[in-house]
């Protein structure tokens, strides 16, 4: 393993050097006879992750790097409750060390304090240094709300440049202080091979840090695994990872690109296991292991998902991936197993969860845009195939586009408002407005949809429209014309911002770049029913 971190700069960056003390004074006394273990200075470095924040609950996210079992220890910053300690799972080598607990019944409108330590299952009067992290729960009352989406990390190549500063975007957000952040997907790139050099078009060299499990396209367990494990790496992403809770979908990269039941790598010499169905599930399980998600009790590998944040706010977070039949040339004009896309479950699933909330705003956490033509190639008619919703004909609803035309009029029908859109996948950031008066399907309510990223990973773009839902660009920031696959040294990083003003219900949207710099603001107005 190259330009890995030394043990120094392991212990500081995963703000493992305090040792216990740092625990004791906010905790209580840790037993005398208990030790701290001895790490190897070139392996992984332990790490936390919050994640899946909801009443009265939050999900805690670890790795040890040894057979042990994860404790985790909280309390509120103000002291307001009694610290509890809590032993959680075993983790082991059937998770690759990870492990997960929920806690339950804690205080909302707080800012929770925990630590979370490893005993040694070999040696149990040992433990590792405590991995300390804080996080905000949710919100009493009409508190103002702050959180931020985005996707796409360590794409086309481009990995971890310590030279750079690592994943600086990561840092950015951080420091915008929000309540939570939305990946909408590409987690990481399984198909995307890391070399240690890559030569800018200005002759300058943008140096990867490079690891064994990302110098190829992932196909063992391990090597998806290994994909979560380099991204832990950046210094960046352990202490956002800490501090800020995610809500993780995926997308396609986390198992190859544009994985559905049609995919086919036989001719693709990168890959030795041709088994697409395989590799489907060792990356379901690897990114089940690494996600911060609470699991569902329906469905034990499901990723859709609703989590309610007070009285302003409801997030749904929807999959793209997991129930889709074949990518098709997509113009069927009824649905058949073909255009089956969310699923009929899912859909309703959301239709239900839709029409139920009483929160002022629904957002719907969305992995690929819908009226951004994304293509998959051509199939063996010559037709062209398409990966996403949109099928780029203009026209009435066909192929996929019906199963959004059934949700977008259940909408209407109901007479849904105050729902928005966010999504990522394209590698550029825009805002969309969907209008019903400029559509070929009008019957639906117009609604915005936001898009941003990518995080660290090449940028594109821009993608051609589709008409049948009536998009309208209203903002687009991309790549110039005729440049492709930039690195994130050029800038064109992005992530999006959500404000919700407490007092007068007013969703403010930001698409901010690398540098937090404001691009484009819009301000919506709740619409009363």
């Amino acid at each position: 393993m190259k330009n890995v971190i030394n043990r120094r700069d392991l212990l500081r960056h995963a703000g493992l050097g305090a040792g216990i003390a740092g625990a004791t004074n906010l905790f209580g006394q840790a037993p005398a006879f208990l030790k701290h273990w001895e790490r190897d200075a070139t392996a992984y470095p332990l790490m936390v992750q919050i994640g899946d924040i909801t009443d009265g609950r939050a999900t805690i996210w670890a790795r040890s790097d040894r057979p042990s079992r994860m404790i985790v220890t909280w309390n509120t910053s103000d002291g307001s409750v009694l610290a509890r300690r809590i032993p959680g799972p075993h983790c082991i080598e059937t998770t690759d060390f990870t492990g997960r607990m929920e806690l339950n019944g804690l205080p909302n409108g707080q800012e929770i304090r925990f630590n979370v330590q490893f005993e040694d299952l070999a040696q149990k009067a040992r433990l590792s240094e405590p991995l300390s992290g804080k996080f905000r729960t949710v919100p009493t009352g009409r508190n103002d709300i702050r959180f931020l989406w985005s996707g796409d990390t360590a794409g086309q190549g481009w990995g971890i440049n310590r030279e750079w500063g690592g994943m600086r975007i990561y840092e950015t957000m951080r420091r915008r202080d929000p309540n939570f952040f939305i990946h909408c997907g590409d987690t990481v790139y399984a198909d995307g091979p890391i070399t240690e050099q890559v030569r800018l078009a200005d002759g300058t060299i943008w140096r990867n840090v490079i690891t064994e499990e990302t110098s190829k396209v992932a196909e063992t367990l391990d090597e998806f695994r290994g994909r979560y494990k380099y991204n832990l790496l950046d210094d960046n992403v352990r202490r956002f990872s800490a501090e800020i809770p995610q809500i993780w979908q995926w997308d396609d990269h986390e198992v190859t690109n544009n994985w559905s039941g049609s995919k086919d790598v036989s001719g693709d010499a990168r890959y030795r296991e041709k088994n697409v169905p395989l590799l489907v599930g060792r990356a379901t399980k690897a990114f089940l292991e690494y996600a911060p998600v609470r699991f569902s009790a329906e469905e034990t590998e499901r990723v859709y998902r609703k989590l309610s944040y007070g009285p302003l706010l409801d997030v749904f977070v929807i999959d793209h991936r997991s129930y889709r039949t074949n990518n098709t040339f997509n113009l069927q004009d009824s649905e058949t197993i073909d255009t089956q896309y969310l699923g009929a479950e899912q859909r309703e699933w959301l239709k239900a969860g839709l029409k139920a909330s009483r929160a002022t705003w629904k957002v719907i956490a969305s992995d690929m845009p819908i009226g951004l033509n994304v293509g998959d190639g051509r199939d063996a008619q010559g037709r062209a195939r398409w990966e996403a919703v949109a099928n780029d004909d203009n026209g009435p609803a066909r192929g996929r586009e019906l199963e959004f035309a059934d949700l977008f009029g259940f909408i209407k029908q109901n007479n849904l408002r105050n729902i928005v859109w966010l999504t990522a996948d394209t590698h550029y950031t825009g805002a969309h407005f969907y209008d019903p008066t400029k559509a070929k399907f009008t019957d639906f309510l117009p609604f915005w949809e936001f898009m941003s990223g990518p995080l660290n990973a090449g940028s594109f773009g821009p993608n051609t429209t589709d008409g049948t839902f009536g998009i309208q660009v209203m903002y687009q920031k991309h790549p110039p014309t005729g440049q492709v696959n930039l690195p994130p040294s050029a800038g064109l990083q992005f992530f999006g911002e959500v404000n919700i003003s407490g007092s007068t219900e007013v969703m403010t949207v930001v698409l901010r770049d690398l540098a937090g710099a404001a691009l484009y603001t819009k301000e919506l107005v709740p619409e009363r029913v």
